[in-house]
């Protein structure tokens, strides 16, 4: 087996548990190297660190999958994918799921969703992508499933020299699938919804809008599907008005509410959030509620700062719209701004919306969605309730 020996100095990261191994952090390969093979890897003094896969085309040129003299096989992966179900069940999530979340359940670049009988997988790396068919096969004898399906048509893929493709990986079935959560139901268009189809990672901060919005006129911002703004009817919400950009993700909201029996409170329009939400604080109106769940508004930390503008901006916004002693819903999910970057920019915008705040709840992402500490890709998703009032 080809070997790969580390840095004398290297970041204690490696040492500390992560699993990334950059190129600048090897001292030297002995064996070759053609990409996405398994390695053994070596510390500077020669003392095993672990085993992992390898693909000189990646910035990060090894992943480790286990720090221990151990053969990785297909059942390997089985017997990983089988300890993240276990998991999921101890924790009390087991009918829609993030079964596999990447380095948090030591299967880095794989990420698995499970929505009841039906699974979405992406293999992120070359030697992950290698995997692919032992993956398969674990979740048909773990789970026998009713279909699985891969949707690898994202960029990050490209980095590893990967072709981004979606499709069947198992006979064909329909990809218009309906889930349940919180007692509501759910349209998850598993082929050409954002991500897997669907955020699993919100569905316990869904339930924590429960009480704020009894009675409210409520507003939702960046709404997708409509998750939150239907939650929000069904919690006892007045009226309930949700926009997106996406014709497409507003047609399915409008789908979602009447398969609830909520379309009379509850409706979907398609418009530019920044656009609408500056001309209606313009206009003067009002809401009790609002809820913001933008996208990541980037992905590289030479745009970070571009990121923290937006989300003030948005959140400023919102917060003009709010009438006093309402509240606002706000969320982050890239991992590139920290939970004290997020405060900060909410405070800012309170600031220059002359409104004064007070936290009600801060949250994360679901359990099935564990961080890590010390990897920072594995705690991303930041969501703040605060009061907001008038100075």
């Amino acid at each position: 087996m080809t070997k790969v020996y580390l840095r004398k100095k290297i970041a204690q990261r490696i040492a500390n548990g992560h699993p990334w191994i950059y190129g600048n952090e090897v001292e030297r390969i002995d064996g070759t190297v053609d990409g996405g093979e398994v390695v053994e890897v070596y510390y500077g003094d020669g003392k095993f660190a672990g085993k992992g896969y390898i693909n000189p085309k990646s910035q990060i040129l090894v992943r480790l999958l286990t720090r221990k003299q151990e053969l990785i096989n297909d059942l390997f992966f089985h017997n990983r994918i089988l300890q993240a179900w276990q998991y999921r069940q101890k924790i009390g999530y087991t009918e829609n799921c993030r079964l596999v979340f990447g380095e948090a359940d030591q299967l880095p670049a794989l990420i698995i969703d499970k929505f009841n009988d039906y699974f979405v997988i992406q293999t992120l790396s070359l030697g992950m992508d290698k995997w692919k068919t032992a993956i398969v096969q674990s979740l048909q004898t773990i789970f026998s499933p009713k279909g699985i399906y891969e949707r690898n048509d994202v960029p990050v893929r490209e980095l590893e020299g990967l072709a981004q493709q979606k499709g069947f990986l198992t006979d064909p079935f329909d990809t218009n699938i309906i889930i349940h959560e919180n007692g509501l139901q759910f349209y998850v268009d598993i082929e050409n919804g954002q991500k897997t189809g669907y955020f699993l990672d919100q569905q316990d901060n869904r339930r924590a809008i429960q009480h704020i919005v009894k009675d409210a006129e409520v507003l939702g911002v960046f709404t997708y599907t409509g998750t939150f703004e239907i939650h929000a009817a069904k919690y006892g919400a007045a009226s309930v008005l949700g926009l997106d950009i996406s014709g497409q993700a507003v047609a399915l909201a409008n789908k979602n509410a009447a398969l609830n029996g909520l379309e009379n409170i509850c409706r979907f329009e398609a418009v530019n959030a920044f656009d609408v939400l500056k001309q209606w604080g313009k206009d003067g109106r009002q809401y009790d509620v609002v809820m913001l769940d933008p996208p990541a508004f980037t992905k590289s930390r030479e745009n970070i700062q571009k990121a923290l503008t937006g989300y003030k901006e948005i959140n400023l916004r919102g917060m003009k719209l709010i009438r006093n002693g309402g509240f606002l819903v706000t969320s982050s999910c890239t991992n590139l701004v920290t939970p004290d970057q997020f405060f900060q920019t909410i405070e800012m915008a309170a600031k220059d919306a002359r409104k004064k705040i007070r936290q009600v709840t801060f949250q994360q992402q679901a359990s099935d969605h564990p961080i890590i500490w010390g990897m920072e890709n594995t705690n991303y998703l930041k969501f703040l309730i605060i009061e907001v009032t008038d100075r």
